[in-house]
């Protein structure tokens, strides 16, 4: 059996996975709104909801990475798993405010042992010359859960709020269980696994020490680009709820389409895109598009308009995210479990902090969250186009020398 036979039913198990967790988180989307309304909630408190997610991401990120090459892919997979379907159940169940937040710091923590531990699996499983592509597929499956995710929340919804975080904990519960008994722990090398065991750091000496590798102002960028996206993520179901009036169901239409473009574009057009302009250059087209879609919003006029800028902005993140997890694994060596924790964690803090401040700002002004937001992509782009400047520089020197 060929090798690239062997990476197939991993890959595929990885992609189920990953689509069922997104899914679970992406459900909450046209639900929220309606249920903070129910504990007498704002803006605010629906930004910090988000951001709580994410906050346990960042904490545990790193840690989870590093442990997934201390102890393996699959414990950790399985693990992230069991505690995303328990905070799906506590979250249907909860019947005060700060049950909530409860649970959404569990899932995040779920999320923190699954999402590096999947990307460190791919790298595992693939070559440099197919890493693009793996990366490519599992984050299509990551960005299809999180747009059928809504759809299926406003779906369920008409069973009772708290039907769809009952339904995405068994099926999450069921793919821990189908994990344990399908995923092989992949093969590393020697050399990755004596490195492992001796990187037991904190957070944040993780974190101090990220910042002497080569693939640190990729990092910053995952952050700069995370917190301008959130901005938009976070509270386009509330910015159409007020100004429009959109129901769950709408939201849920709303997030399926105007995603399902990007998700396409990701799963078959991303791989090619890459290889013949290069990680930067889809960067930095796409950082353009993402900040021009999110302005956008302020002149939109009803559900049309909406519709086809939620899909232009969610084929742009589609495409930046991938872009960026490719290059750092290709520059992280035997250390794919610390880049892919360390990745995840400058990710989640743009995540905590985007959803935190954009609820703020909303309550001041609704369309304030995109203006900010658009600035701080533009920040991301001009951050990029001088890191691929620098690094130019670099090739051309040591190839003088």
């Amino acid at each position: 059996m060929s090798r690239k036979k062997i990476q197939q039913f991993p890959m595929i198990i990885l992609m189920m996975d990953m689509f069922i967790i997104m899914t679970g988180i992406g459900l909450v989307i046209p639900i929220m709104p309606t249920i903070i309304h129910e504990f007498g909630a704002g803006g605010k408190t629906f930004g910090f909801l988000i951001a709580t997610f994410a906050f346990a991401q960042f904490l545990f990120s790193p840690m989870a990475g590093d442990l997934s090459d201390r102890v393996g892919r699959k414990k950790t997979i399985i693990f992230g798993l069991v505690l995303f379907s328990f905070s799906q159940f506590l979250f249907a169940f909860s019947e005060h405010l700060w049950l909530l937040y409860v649970s959404r710091v569990i899932g995040g923590i779920g999320g923190a042992f699954m999402i590096p531990s999947m990307m460190a699996f791919v790298a595992d499983i693939t070559t440099v010359e197919t890493r693009a592509k793996g990366m490519g597929r599992l984050g299509a499956a990551m960005s299809f859960g999180f747009v059928v995710g809504p759809g299926v929340g406003g779906f369920l919804a008409a069973f009772g709020l708290r039907a769809p975080f009952i339904i995405a904990g068994a099926v999450a519960a069921l793919a821990a269980l189908f994990s344990v008994f399908s995923l092989k722990e992949p093969e590393k090398e020697e050399a990755s696994l004596s490195k492992a065991s001796n990187q037991r750091d904190s957070l944040w000496k993780q974190m101090a020490s990220s910042v002497t590798k080569p693939y640190f102002i990729l990092l910053i960028m995952m952050f700069t680009l995370s917190f301008g996206l959130a901005n938009y993520q976070s509270t386009i179901s509330l910015f159409t709820d007020v100004k429009f009036g959109f129901s769950p169901g709408e939201i849920s239409i709303l997030m399926v389409v105007g995603g399902l473009v990007g998700v396409i574009v990701q799963a078959f057009i991303l791989d090619r895109v890459l290889e013949r302009y290069g990680e930067v250059w889809v960067m930095n087209i796409m950082l353009v598009v993402a900040a021009l879609s999110m302005l956008s919003i302020l002149l939109a006029s009803g559900f049309v308009s909406v519709l086809i800028i939620s899909g232009v902005f969610f084929t742009a993140a589609s495409l930046l995210r991938p872009a960026i997890n490719t290059t750092v694994s290709k520059m992280a060596g035997n250390e794919q479990g610390f880049a892919a924790g360390m990745n995840n964690a400058y990710m989640s803090i743009g995540n905590m902090i985007g959803p935190a401040l954009a609820g703020i700002l909303f309550d001041v002004n609704m369309g304030l969250p995109y203006i900010f937001g658009s600035i701080i992509i533009g920040v991301t782009l001009i951050i990029c186009i001088n890191w691929a400047r620098g690094r130019k520089r670099q090739n051309v020197a040591s190839s003088v020398q």
